[in-house]
């Protein structure tokens, strides 16, 4: 992947970040190119070697068709669901700690579905809130949305509601 400054991209564990520059440092006398990251919506900011940020995950925002197959994952049926809330809770940190969006996807469409049914546990809460973030920002980078537009299409898809990116927009 090619990287240039003012380019935005997607870090796997913090999300969204500009790159604010990009710098040669020698380090034990080795050279070595690194990507300056200024995180969204906080102060961090991030430098990621250029020869290891695919290995780190480093990554384009996601096209607007890759957005349209997140929507999917979201509109798709919640898949069977461990009753015991301890053994729901590990098995959704997995799925989170892989670190793909389409799996923290299906863990927020699981746990909303069900807080609408049933309610979570407190830690469930807190799960759902922070899996949200990540499914949000890239939909609305990929999508061209505003956190409130954004948070009405995942809401509306969850719901398993017909989602169009432009209709939310008015």
């Amino acid at each position: 992947m090619q990287f240039s400054e003012g380019q935005t991209v997607i870090h796997p564990h913090h999300g969204p970040a500009t790159i604010t520059q990009m710098v040669e440092r020698t380090i034990n006398g080795t050279s070595r190119q690194y990507v300056h990251l200024q995180v969204h919506q906080t102060s961090l900011e991030v430098a990621v070697p250029l020869d290891t940020a695919e290995e780190v995950g480093l990554r384009p925002v996601f096209a607007e068709a890759q957005a349209q197959q997140l929507l999917d994952v979201l509109r798709a049926p919640s898949g069977e669901q461990e009753e015991n809330w301890s053994r729901r809770f590990k098995a959704n940190q997995e799925k989170l700690r892989v670190g793909e969006l389409a799996m923290t996807a299906e863990v927020v469409r699981d746990l909303t579905r069900r807080q609408e049914e049933r309610g979570l546990s407190t830690g469930e809460k807190e799960m759902l809130q922070s899996a949200r973030q990540p499914v949000l920002a890239e939909l609305a980078l990929s999508l061209s949305l505003g956190d409130a537009e954004v948070d009405r299409l995942v809401d509306t898809a969850v719901r398993g509601e017909e989602t169009d990116p432009v209709a939310v927009q008015a």
